[in-house]
């Protein structure tokens, strides 16, 4: 008994198997806290592979519930609920174990991304980040906290200012709001790792 699945790479050459927590409920969660942590994805290296077998085997803990092996010997063992190709973070093809068969919907999203962060490390966790608050990029305010990725992990920082016009370490940074991070004699605009890129951000509830 089990409740199976692989996962594995448009390349189709290595594949992770699980012999529980197989359903959609839990793989879907699995990488995006995997892609919340910052790691490389299995599509990119081994180094991928690696996070991806570590959050996975933290979860499980000590049991023979995780393999890694070629995904020729593997494809076959997901019966339960076959195979997962993902590239990046994403599912980009599911292979279905059987006609008719139907994804399991049992665990809730949120609840399976607080799993594997208990999981975790103490170190390692994301916390709170967990319930951050998403915006858009383009609706933060002065003194918003902003979680960024630094060296350190994730940690937040105020947003003091936005970008001017010209560039900054050659980037066009005009509007773009920036934070309280990499220190200048009290200037913040200097450094591209202090402006806050993509369209979404995280942060702290505002108060």
């Amino acid at each position: 008994m089990g409740n199976r699945a692989v996962i594995t790479t448009p390349d189709k050459r290595i594949g992770l198997y699980l012999h529980w927590n197989g359903g959609r409920d839990t793989i879907e969660p699995l990488l995006a806290y995997c892609d919340m942590q910052g790691y490389r994805p299995p599509s990119t290296d081994c180094y991928g592979w690696a996070r991806l077998a570590q959050v996975i085997g933290n979860f499980f803990g000590g049991e023979p519930s995780v393999g890694i092996d070629t995904y020729q010997r593997l494809q076959s063992a997901g019966d339960d609920n076959g195979v997962y190709v993902i590239d990046g973070w994403r599912i980009v093809e599911r292979i279905e174990p059987y006609e008719g068969f139907r994804e399991q919907d049992e665990y809730g999203f949120d609840e399976m991304l607080k799993c594997f962060d208990r999981r975790m490390p103490e170190g390692e966790q994301l916390g709170e980040y967990l319930d951050a608050q998403e915006v858009p990029t383009s609706e933060l305010e002065i003194g918003d906290e902003v979680w960024m990725r630094t060296y350190d992990g994730l940690m937040y920082y105020p947003v003091v200012g936005f970008g001017g016009k010209g560039k900054v370490n050659g980037v066009v940074r005009e509007g773009v709001p920036y934070v309280a991070f990499y220190d200048h004699d009290g200037d913040y605009s200097w450094n591209s790792n202090n402006y806050v890129d993509g369209d979404v951000c995280r942060i702290r509830p505002r108060k």
